[in-house]
């Protein structure tokens, strides 16, 4: 039998790496989501939320979701995440209120599905997660690593550049069914197209 390994929130362990993303829910309905990165990790929860609260981590920012838009993504996202986490022996996780804390690479997965919806018609998200759910982990990472380069600020990248690439690629490439973006190519000529990233 394997041993389940202990993790916080979506396979985040501090103590092999300080560098993490925490998705904050506030208890009071607020009506966004917001997704943030972090270099280090701090074991003071009363801390982080202040930091959150007195607005310290505006650099760290890196999108601020409707919750009715959060809504639409947080189960497929929760089903993709577990599966990768129980492959790898560690602990499965579950979306809180408050500050949720996720792995680095799940962290860049999350946050690029984010900016593929921030700015979408509502009635684009389930392509939008169809075409995420069909990139390989590594494209993920690689797409969401380019766009923050360029334009990974939560209000100052939105709607420009590579988040605009991003989410017309996500959500204007229509797949069927059981099927994965045939192409990555295609993805790739359809972001040039969009934005001129060539």
């Amino acid at each position: 039998m394997r041993k389940i390994r202990k993790s916080q929130g979506f396979g985040f362990i501090p103590e092999e790496s300080g560098h993490h993303f925490i998705v904050t829910i506030h208890s009071a309905k607020t009506e966004h989501v917001f997704i943030t990165e972090h270099f280090f990790w701090d074991e003071n929860e009363k801390r982080r939320k202040l930091s959150f609260a007195l607005g310290k981590e505006d650099d760290k920012m890196r999108v601020v979701l409707p919750l009715s838009k959060w809504r639409e993504i947080v189960e497929p996202v929760q089903v993709e995440f577990n599966k990768r986490l129980k492959k790898n022996d560690l602990a499965t996780g579950r979306w809180k209120t408050g500050q949720t804390p996720v792995s680095r690479l799940l962290g860049k997965e999350l946050v690029l599905l984010a900016w593929a919806i921030e700015d979408a018609d509502p009635a684009l998200i389930p392509v939008a997660i169809k075409n995420w759910l069909g990139l390989a982990p590594e494209e993920r990472w690689w797409l969401y690593t380019m766009t923050n380069a360029a334009t990974g600020h939560a209000t100052a990248g939105r709607n420009k550049g590579w988040r605009k690439a991003v989410r017309y690629a996500l959500t204007e490439n229509p797949v069927s069914d059981g099927c994965q973006i045939e192409s990555r190519q295609e993805l790739f000529l359809i972001m040039e197209e969009r934005v001129g990233l060539s």
